[in-house]
């Protein structure tokens, strides 16, 4: 077998990165990254197998770390005794949410790759998948509420699945804009993402609402998110909406 050349390794990982970041997987060109590699494409494939293999090279490593914590999180809060859960839904969750995201925001070329670039790929499915582990998660833990005679309303599945998938688009949208680290840290402050501290005030008109806001209420714990449910009739409920789009809108100008 041929001596492999010092370097070369590197060389195609550098360059398969700023690839795959420029075009994402599937328009990604293995004679271009051997090129600017200076190599051949035959000598990708004898060190990656193809194109995913190369893939995983770049990801594989964090995506794996990322995903282990947040089903060890899961995990040990299904360990808890029934009786603790509810006091230590954030305390677990929570912590292990900050640590996943500060774990990102060392990796975050690697990051960029798996929430814009992977499409083609396993990693393609990361958010999809956490969605199904806080889904199975969140079943769990009403059935623990059950138990202790604190039964929660039932939600469609669906709409439960449009909650908790935007619960998570939320939290990745900062690393998938790249807000710098401690503005980041400020906004998950603000949004009521940091494990134990602020709050959420979601206003409902209807009964319908109020059983949705319920459910997720209780998801939303286990990241650390408090949500203050609160009834207001339609006329209340347009005006504040109005309010809150012109704050955020003039938020957005701001920042811009």
């Amino acid at each position: 077998m041929a001596k492999q050349i010092e370097g070369v390794y590197e060389r195609i990982l550098e360059c398969a990165k700023q690839e795959f970041l420029e075009k994402g997987y599937l328009d990604a060109s293995l004679r271009t990254i051997a090129l600017k590699a200076g190599t051949s494409t035959n000598s990708i494939y004898v060190r990656f197998q193809d194109k995913e293999g190369l893939f995983e090279a770049l990801v594989g490593r964090q995506y794996s770390y990322f995903m282990d914590c947040f089903c060890k999180a899961q995990a040990d809060f299904a360990g808890l005794p029934p009786e603790s859960q509810p006091e230590h839904l954030s305390s677990i969750s929570g912590w292990c949410m900050m640590e996943m995201l500060l774990y990102a925001y060392e990796h975050l070329d690697e990051f960029q790759l798996i929430l814009t670039c992977s499409e083609g790929t396993r990693f393609s499915g990361m958010i999809d998948e956490m969605v199904e582990i806080e889904s199975k998660g969140t079943h769990d833990y009403l059935a623990v509420l059950r138990q202790l005679g604190r039964p929660a309303p039932p939600i469609d599945p669906k709409l439960e699945h449009i909650l908790i998938t935007g619960m998570f688009n939320a939290y990745f949208e900062l690393i998938i804009h790249e807000m710098p680290l401690d503005q980041a840290k400020a906004y998950l402050d603000q949004a009521g993402l940091a494990p134990g501290e602020a709050k959420i005030e979601v206003y409902v008109s209807t009964a319908e609402r109020k059983i949705a806001a319920q459910i997720i209420q209780e998801s939303a714990k286990k990241i650390g998110l408090e949500i203050e449910i609160k009834e207001i009739d339609d006329a209340g409920l347009t005006s504040l909406s109005q309010y809150k789009t012109a704050s955020h809108e003039a938020m957005i100008n701001g920042i811009n």
